[in-house]
This record gives structure tokens, C-alpha cells and sequence, in this order.
């Protein structure tokens, strides 16, 4: 009798002396990040890094509760994408992820944050189809058959086009997608797409692809695609005589397009999400001038597109007082005119309806053109 008195004693000081378990507003709110930090897309994954690292250093809390970003690298691959997904889920216990970067990863991790019930918000995946269907998927960027709708229409009043070629990459949604959107505003303007000619991601001698546009008589290429394929194009169509204006979307706006096309791609014509030259928001004002005195170096849409993104999200969980999935997801769905970086945002569908800015490159810098509404 007296052996177990002592026992229960025992229990009951190591009881007294442990320290209590964390409460859940002890316990941090963990976002996952699905980004390309290594292979050909890791300079893409930098610029939107770059705009979340930025936005949690503004806003490192919700609810009360930490913030915690668990990084991920798809190294820009559909297989690593879901590969991601699913550690940041069942390993990491996220409670949401932001990405993927571009579509086709988007389009391979979206069924597995789907199918766990775990809201998913990408800040960059243009394409139509990442959301459709689904219930947890959002984005925050504009879609492609607006950004193509935008661009045709720049072409044919502004540049004055009426014969067209398309290049699309076929080894990239994004780029057939955003190909083909242009395509069927372009026609329904009145212009001619006289050459749609393709090529693949990795591909580096683009003269047959080129002979054929030359020999089409064109007067505007529309050339959708992305680093490094996109300025090498470009580079090689200067080299082979062909002066007429390339216009492109989104995935153009880097530095590494500057520093691989060099002199060729002077005078490019971009359709994309963010320039500070055309901020309209005191948050995008804000955000140009935090971006400069961290980087040294002038802010991107990529990093605009980040920063955006991670504060709509929090933006939700804290309208919902939760992030339990469903409420959040709730919340995200009654965004409307949300003043962010890009300007105004509502969240339609799942899909963001927000302004495009038109760009161009010169003197090896990205200067703004106008804004287009939606």
C-alpha cells in the first residue's frame, strides 16, 4: 500500500512540474509556398519570394497567431508539384498553400490541395482551368482570356497590326492557353493570324519556326512565353532580319529577358499585373518604396503578385475569425475591391478581376505604357 502512495505521489509532482501543452493560439498558422527556387523557371521563384518574404515581414501574425511560411521547391515540374502538395499536407499540416508559379505546376497541384480540402490561393496561374471545378482553388492574377483579349486589342488599335503570327510553347499551358486566347480576340477585331507556329520548352535553334513567320509577311509576332526560350526567340528573329514588333504576356517581365535578349528585345511589348509607374493604390505606392529600401532594385509584378496574394489570404482568415477550410474559403469568396498592390481585386468565381498594365522595354528597362481596365 504504502509502494503505491509513493507511486501516485511521483505521478503527480512530474505532473506539477511539467510544462503546460501549447494552446492552439500558441501554435503557429502554417502557409505553404509552392515556388520554382531551383531548375529553368528559379528566377521566377525568386521575384515572387521575394514579394512574400516582404508581406510577412509586414504581417508576420493573424487571429493572434504567427505566421509561419513552409517553403517548398517544384524546381517549375508538374510531378514535383503534387510531390509538394501533398508533404506540405500530410507532412506539414498546412492550413493553406499559396501556388503554384505558372500554370501547368498549378494545374498538378490543385487536385491534391482539392481533394484534402485545403484552400489553395496562387498568386500567378493564369490559365482558366486551375480553378474551374474546384471548391478550394483560387487565384489572385487576372485569367489568360482577358490578358489575351488585352493584348489583341493592343495590337490591332495601338500597334496597328492586321496580319499576325502566333509562337506558342506546346510543352506549357500557359502559353497555348494565353496563344489562343489572342488568337480569337485578334480575328474577332478584324486581324489576320496568318502563321501559328510552335515550339517546346528547352529548345534552343528557332530558325525554322522564324523561316516560316518571315515567309508569312506579318506585321506583329505574338510570342507568349517564357525564360529562356521567349528572348532567345527573339534574339534569333532580330539576327535573321525580322523587325516587326513582338508583343508577349506576363512571363516576360524578368530581368533575365533584358539579359539574354539584350539589344533584340528593345521595343517589346508586355501585357502583365504590376508596374509601379502605373500604381493606383497608397498600398502599391507603399509597396514600391519597402520593395526598393530591401531589394535595391525596382519591384516586379512577380513579387507584386506574392505580396498581393498572402495578404488577401490572411485577409480571409481573419474576416472568417478561423482558418478552418470551409470559412476560409467562405471569406475568399466575398473578396471585392480588396485595395492591394495591383489595385483593386474581387475574387469572381475564384478568379480575380483586376486591371492589366501594358509594358515595354527601353534602354534595357520595363516602362510603362497604360492600364487597361476590366
Amino acid at each position: 500500500m504504502k509502494s503505491k502512495l509513493v507511486l501516485v505521489l511521483c505521478a503527480l509532482t512530474i505532473l506539477c512540474l511539467a510544462p503546460p501543452a501549447a494552446s492552439s493560439a500558441d501554435q503557429p498558422i502554417k502557409i505553404g509556398l509552392i515556388l520554382p527556387i531551383t531548375g529553368p523557371a528559379a528566377a521566377y521563384g525568386d521575384m515572387a519570394l521575394a514579394g512574400l518574404k516582404l508581406a510577412h515581414a509586414h504581417r508576420p501574425d493573424v487571429l493572434g497567431r504567427p505566421v509561419e511560411l513552409v517553403l517548398t521547391d517544384n524546381k517549375s515540374d508538374k510531378v514535383e508539384s503534387t510531390n509538394a502538395a501533398n508533404r506540405l499536407i500530410q507532412r506539414d499540416r498546412v492550413d493553406a498553400i499559396i501556388g503554384a508559379l505558372s500554370s501547368s505546376p498549378t494545374l498538378a497541384a490543385a487536385p491534391i490541395a482539392e481533394a484534402a480540402g485545403v484552400p489553395m490561393v496562387s498568386g500567378w496561374a493564369t490559365n482558366p482551368l486551375v480553378t474551374k471545378g474546384k471548391k478550394y482553388v483560387f487565384r489572385t492574377c487576372f485569367i489568360d482570356p482577358f490578358q489575351g483579349g488585352v493584348a489583341a486589342d493592343f495590337a490591332y488599335n495601338d500597334l496597328k497590326a492586321r496580319r499576325a503570327a502566333v509562337m506558342m510553347d506546346v510543352s506549357r499551358d500557359y502559353s497555348v492557353g494565353l496563344g489562343s486566347f489572342f488568337l480569337r480576340s485578334f480575328k474577332k477585331l478584324g486581324g489576320q493570324v496568318a502563321q501559328v507556329v510552335k515550339y517546346s520548352h528547352g529548345d534552343q535553334e528557332f530558325s525554322a519556326q522564324l523561316g516560316t513567320v518571315k515567309a508569312a509577311g506579318v506585321d506583329l509576332i505574338y510570342l507568349p512565353g517564357y525564360l529562356p526560350e521567349e528572348p532567345l526567340i527573339i534574339r534569333q528573329a532580330r539576327e535573321m532580319g525580322l523587325q516587326q514588333p513582338f508583343l508577349s504576356g506576363d512571363a516576360a517581365q524578368a530581368d533575365e529577358t533584358v539579359k539574354i535578349g539584350g539589344q533584340a528585345v528593345e521595343g517589346l511589348y508586355l501585357t502583365t499585373h504590376f508596374d509601379e509607374g502605373g500604381v493606383s493604390t497608397q498600398a502599391g505606392k507603399l509597396y514600391a518604396k519597402a520593395y526598393r529600401e530591401k531589394y535595391h532594385k525596382a519591384p516586379d509584378a512577380l513579387g507584386a503578385l506574392g505580396y498581393d496574394t498572402y495578404n488577401i489570404l490572411l485577409n480571409a482568415m481573419a474576416q472568417a475569425g478561423s482558418v478552418k477550410p470551409a470559412e476560409v474559403v467562405k471569406a475568399l469568396e466575398a473578396t471585392k475591391d480588396f485595395p492591394g498592390v495591383c489595385g483593386r481585386t474581387s475574387l469572381v468565381e475564384h478568379d480575380a478581376v483586376k486591371t492589366a498594365v501594358i509594358l515595354t522595354i527601353k534602354d534595357g528597362k520595363f516602362i510603362y505604357v497604360t492600364t487597361v481596365e476590366p
